[in-house]
């Protein structure tokens, strides 16, 4: 008891929410419209600085609270399904994942040295009364490694969770060597006591981008406002429908290449609709169209992107589906318990085996819906060689809106953008579209 009261004294509470506010801040003053690189390079080196600086009890609270800032999001999708109830318990699951994950990396850390060395780093406020001893290289050093390697940890096969995310629009670079410098240069200061260490960090300097990225003016990213409730509404589909469809035709008026609309924006089972197909395809002789739409193959129902070009029609079905929102990932008698209980028995959808690239007026373009858009899987090499230099993305945000989902999805391709050089096109239901080139943004006007 005591040691759990050692772990959860106020003093270790607030220390690991303002630690992870810090850490977080990046995403909050996005969400507001709020950017300047300066503030987002100086709150992401003091989060670290102090969350490297802190005992495992401190590392716990700060895991639990990342989680939070992070995450709470998710438990938003559980109203939908009329789960109100459930969204505490999901949140409180989330933040003690993480929570335990931080907590573990700490452990091992000051476990490793105290074995090594003799030396354990302090618990509780009663260190602070008589100063605390200069933190072992190798408690330091472990605790750094598991700040690089926590990203490649992906709970519930969620992989948004990226320290170095904090970095994507500041001074410092996004690459997992220059997080590793960062980290260098604080475990060095907290070492040594020695606060020029901290220099190390311009050696992981990143030039700011100095040109304005351009939405290409042959092509036209579509943005939707159909909230969750009214798009499987049957009712409503005829007006939704009717809709997208003027969005094209203007596409066409404007002498448009290419119009792109969000992930789903035809609720049902397109190929097996051939009234819809057959005004998709007649419009395609004018101009290419990117739709998101749901797939039946007779067995299970896919996730699709339909390509419609050069007069003909291709499908490109999703490769990543979404932890519990598209697939169960937990094992095949939990996961069956589990869609019955809770989604009324409904069945996963299946996902592709192998991801989709597809070539407009000579471009070639990767397929992305979503949430597969912001994994690693997806700028994978083809079997050239390549990464992929152009990606379209459909998502529907609504499941979460309103939140800071699309703002830490939008971060996210930021990321991937610089990091792997991609242009990515993303089009998107319930929240704005825009075009990303070298991990800067421009928003779309339509």
């Amino acid at each position: 008891m005591n040691k759990i009261r050692q772990y959860f004294t106020t003093f270790v509470l607030i220390r690991g929410f303002f630690i992870a506010l810090l850490g977080s801040a990046f995403i909050y003053l996005n969400y507001f419209g709020f950017s300047v690189v300066w503030i987002h390079t100086a709150l992401g080196v003091i989060s670290l600085y102090l969350l490297l600086k802190s005992e495992t009890g401190v590392w716990f609270s700060s895991g639990a609270f990342f989680g939070l800032f992070w995450f709470w999001w998710i438990a938003l999708s559980l109203i939908h399904y009329d789960m109100l109830w459930a969204t505490p318990i999901e949140i409180l699951i989330i933040m003690l994942t993480y929570g335990l994950l931080f907590m573990f990396i700490s452990w091992l850390g000051e476990i490793v040295s105290y074995y090594l060395v003799g030396e354990r780093c302090p618990k509780g406020i009663s260190s602070l009364r008589h100063g605390t001893p200069r933190p072992t290289l190798i408690s330091l050093g472990i605790k750094a490694i598991g700040l690089l390697l926590i990203s490649y940890v992906h709970p519930f096969s969620f992989d948004w969770f990226k320290p170095e995310l904090m970095f994507v629009e500041s001074y410092i670079g996004i690459e997992k060597w220059q997080f590793g410098i960062v980290l260098m240069g604080i475990i060095l200061t907290l070492w040594q006591k020695k606060f020029y260490y901290l220099l190390l960090i311009l050696f992981a300097y990143t030039p700011l981008p100095t040109h304005t990225p351009k939405i290409p003016q042959d092509i036209t990213l579509v943005t939707t406002h159909t909230s969750v409730h009214d798009k499987w509404n049957k009712v409503l589909h005829q007006a939704q429908f009717d809709a997208l469809f003027k969005q094209i035709d203007k596409a066409i008026e404007s002498k448009k290449k290419l119009v792109i609309l969000p992930e789903s924006v035809f609720p049902i089972f397109l190929n097996r609709n051939q009234t819809l197909l057959s005004k998709l395809q007649e419009r395609a002789k004018y101009i290419s169209i990117i739709t998101g739409g749901l797939y039946w193959d007779g067995k299970t129902p896919r996730n699709s992107t339909y390509i419609f070009t050069n007069g003909q029609l291709s499908i490109a079905n999703k490769v990543l589906l979404v932890p519990f929102g598209e697939a169960n990932p937990l094992p095949d008698f939990l996961s069956d318990w589990v869609n019955e209980v809770f989604y009324d028995g409904a069945v996963d959808y299946k996902a592709s085996d192998k991801v989709i690239d597809y070539k407009i007026d000579g471009i070639t373009y990767r397929n992305a819906i979503c949430f597969e858009a912001t994994s690693e899987k997806l700028y994978e090499k083809d079997k050239k060689g390549h990464r992929p230099k152009n990606m379209i993305v459909l998502s529907n945000n609504g499941w979460f809106h309103p939140s800071i989902e699309s703002t830490l999805q939008k971060l996210l391709l930021q990321y991937y953008s610089k990091k792997y050089g991609t242009t990515i096109y993303h089009s998107v239901n319930m929240s704005e579209s825009y075009f990303i080139q070298k991990g800067m943004v421009e928003r779309s006007m339509y």
